[in-house]
């Protein structure tokens, strides 16, 4: 028998075998979960449906709304564009009708209260600009929310990128790979949005099948924070041109380390300058002005207006200085 001949059977079973595995649904790549859990979904609410099915037709004649998928996507919120825009469409539109039946209904009782053209003028203003205006103001939070919480996320990566960077910098000493200081920096819960930032990595590697290099610059281009964007931008420009990564990590956590040293020592010193604004502002101006308008309010036999500019101070300026200054010191400690 020809060799041919005789080859021509293994080479038919080969080729069968190459097909079958192709097809074969038991050698494809299974999807790593933990046991007993299922991949999360993001199921839209009864309104968020209702607006979709309402408002999905006059969303897909606007423009695409890149941008806007951007800013979804960095501050983690689970909706598509248009899905957003549809649901932006519909509580604008419920806020515009409760808002239009309040201010009818409040301008027919300022029409009521008295007679006259200033009431009239009164009533129909509050009907028309308290609709308009809220409906406006409304429309314009929620088109802004996206971006707003995509910055609040990415102060939060910088808040903590000093700490997470010792932490890969430790794992990265202990010679583990990189897809491993993901993973676990993923399940470190106590860095935050950053633990977010590399759950989102991992995701990418296990579940969506990619590679760990694609999959960090693809984080690079999804994450908020400018400075955690650079650290993994530098590390697939590392391992692409044979550098080592365990350097580079040492010296990232340095920096990270040091700049976060000079924001603590800087909103120190702004925090300082806040607190002696505090005592002139709030307290001896608001005190030394109230002793002046008194003073005059005496010698000008008890003057009306200058009681109630008094009073005003007192009951509404003092307080509201105060509140301020709180928020802002507020504010300034929780970024420490």
């Amino acid at each position: 028998m020809p060799a041919s001949e005789a080859a021509s059977p293994t080479l038919v079973r080969a080729a069968r075998g190459k097909a079958a595995t192709k097809t074969d649904p038991s050698e494809t790549r299974t999807v790593r979960v933990k046991r007993g859990e299922q991949p999360s979904r993001a199921p839209l609410t009864p309104f968020q449906r209702w607006a979709w099915t309402r408002f999905k037709d006059r969303v897909k004649m606007g423009p695409s709304e890149s941008i806007l998928e951007d800013n979804l996507q960095k501050a983690h919120m689970r909706l598509r564009a248009e899905e957003y825009l549809a649901w932006v469409m519909a509580a604008t539109f419920v806020t515009a009708a409760a808002l239009s039946i309040a201010g009818l209904v409040l301008g027919v009782l300022i029409y009521l209260s008295g007679t006259g053209l200033t009431n009239l003028i009164l009533a129909g203003g509050i009907a028309v600009l308290l609709p308009v205006g809220g409906t406006g103001i409304t429309n314009l939070l929620l088109k802004s929310t996206p971006s707003g919480n995509a910055k609040r996320r990415g102060a939060e990566i910088d808040r903590k990128i000093g700490a997470a960077m010792s932490f890969v910098s430790a794992m990265a000493s202990a010679d583990v790979n990189i897809d491993q200081i993901f993973r676990d920096l993923a399940q470190e819960k106590i860095y935050g949005a950053v633990a977010d930032e590399a759950a989102w990595i991992t995701r990418d590697t296990e579940l969506l099948g990619v590679d760990i290099l694609t999959a960090i610059r693809v984080g690079a281009n999804r994450t908020p924070s400018k400075r955690f964007q650079d650290f993994l931008q530098g590390v697939v420009t590392t391992a692409t041109s044979g550098g080592q990564l365990k350097p580079y990590f040492l010296i990232k956590a340095e920096q990270y380390q040091r700049e976060n040293k000079l924001d603590v020592m800087r909103r120190t010193e702004t925090m300082g300058l806040l607190a002696e604004t505090f005592v002139t502002v709030v307290v001896a101006f608001p005190l030394f002005l109230v002793i002046i308008i008194a003073i005059f309010a005496v010698i000008g036999n008890g003057g009306g207006n200058l009681l109630e500019i008094l009073w005003g101070i007192i009951g509404a300026m003092i307080p509201a200085f105060q509140f301020v200054f709180v928020l802002y010191m507020q504010g300034l400690a929780a970024e420490s």
